[in-house]
């Protein structure tokens, strides 16, 4: 026996499982144990690990748009493509947002409430239609913000960027430089180094994918627990029940009309939605979701390029659609204000447009707040949902990009563009 036979890793996806695991078990034996090392320590890895992986989201974003638009020279049916990116974008969020009232309006989450209105309060941060102009304009090239706030006396400067703002900024760099003709083909050539670069550098960092995930689910179990789920109970049931009916139930209907075999697409996405599972940002796993549309699906770069940048932006059934179809009629539940016919349909209309008016946002609690002042609702009744918004956030995110994977597949496919799926190609390969 060699010795490279001897030492072999186990498969990337085992390696997965056994980190979430041994997460698993610290985290638990963190928190009976009160050992505030322990704690810090899963805490820190599972952010450093984000923070690795959210590093790369700017150069990946603009370069793979850029890259895109290049390349979508030489696809005839690019308008069909667009088209039906947001066409099947609204019709798996319709879906989502009509379980979601369903389920709000059988469950009654907010009748069986166990929680105390003193725990009622109006977030610091509220949705408003006007984001989506605001996101549209670019603030500066990369769409970067800072922001400047004072705790205990002293500021803290904070950098953050806007996805929705940079795809706009590629888009049109990417259209100026193809228009340019010869004048711009020394840029594109570097744009597509660039791509090249910071593709490999992901797939370095996709790699600890198993300490980050580990980490990170630790993290969640020292922090949060499930205490908090006792008087929230049947609102958390009546979440994680519409957000497996549309991952295990809507999801799989549109693949088998669509000739994809749902196996396979769970097999090829699961390492996307699982990091999406325990990181808890669509943001943050883009680049891995990103790979395995391509590597994994099979759906080609040049339209994967910008569709999967802009999915993980506007396309969250999780986040954007049950959630806040459920979280309104809590509110209204909870506080013995009747709807009517009217105010159903306002909530559809919220959730398969709303996306796009707060892309770049905090999404589940701006979409809630959004939802919220659209019906005329007590933005207050938001903070009765935060004590288990980090539980019920982990299981939206996944849902998010199962579908920001799932959609650019189907529209691939109908286009006849769709390569072979390989579930048997390691994301970080």
């Amino acid at each position: 026996m060699t010795q490279s036979a001897r030492f072999r890793m186990p498969p990337f996806g085992v390696q997965v499982f056994v980190g979430m695991g041994v997460g698993l078990v610290l985290g638990f034996v963190a928190r009976s144990s009160g050992s505030p090392a322990l704690a810090d320590a899963l805490r820190i890895v599972g952010d450093l690990f984000v923070q690795l992986l959210k590093a790369l989201v700017i150069p990946l974003v603009f370069t793979a748009i850029v890259a895109s638009i290049a390349a979508l020279r030489d696809l005839n049916n690019a308008a069909r493509l667009v088209a039906g990116t947001f066409v099947w974008f609204a019709i798996s969020a319709l879906i989502a947002v009509s379980i979601g009232l369903v389920l709000g309006t059988v469950l009654q989450p907010g009748v069986h409430a166990g929680v105390s209105a003193a725990a009622a309060a109006r977030p610091d941060t509220a949705g408003s239609w006007l984001d989506f102009l605001r996101g549209l304009v670019p603030v500066n090239i990369l769409g970067l913000e800072a922001s400047t706030s004072l705790k205990d006396g002293a500021a803290t400067t904070k950098l953050s960027f806007n996805v929705l703002q940079l795809i706009v900024a590629a888009v049109a760099i990417g259209v100026a430089a193809v228009r340019v003709g010869a004048a711009g083909e020394p840029f594109l050539a570097f744009n597509a180094s660039a791509l090249a670069i910071f593709r490999r550098i992901l797939r370095w960092v996709v790699r600890l994918t198993p300490i980050g995930t580990g980490a990170l689910l630790g993290s969640a179990v020292v922090r949060y627990g499930w205490q908090s789920l006792s008087a929230l109970g049947t609102f958390a049931i009546a979440v994680y029940i519409g957000l497996a009916l549309v991952l295990f139930v809507v999801y799989p209907l549109l693949m088998v009309a669509n000739g994809i075999s749902p196996r396979r697409f769970f097999a090829a996405a699961w390492p996307a939605i699982q990091l999406g599972f325990v990181s808890r940002s669509s943001i943050a796993t883009l680049p891995v979701t990103e790979e395995v549309v391509e590597q994994r699906l099979g759906v080609p770069r040049s339209y994967a390029a910008f569709a999967v940048p802009f999915a993980a932006t506007t396309k969250m059934d999780g986040c954007a659609a049950i959630y806040p179809a459920i979280a309104a009629l809590f509110v209204a539940q909870y506080y013995g204000i009747p709807l009517h016919a009217t105010d159903y349909l306002l909530i559809v209309m919220v959730s398969v447009l709303g996306s796009a008016a707060t892309a770049g946002l905090t999404g589940a609690l701006v979409m809630l707040t959004l939802t919220l002042s659209t019906l005329g609702l007590p933005l207050e009744g938001a903070g009765l949902l935060l004590a288990i918004d980090p539980i019920l956030d982990m299981g939206r995110t996944a849902i998010n990009v199962a579908g920001q994977a799932l959609m650019p597949t189907i529209v691939a496919k109908r286009q006849g563009l769709l390569g072979e799926l390989r579930e048997d190609v390691a994301v970080a390969a």
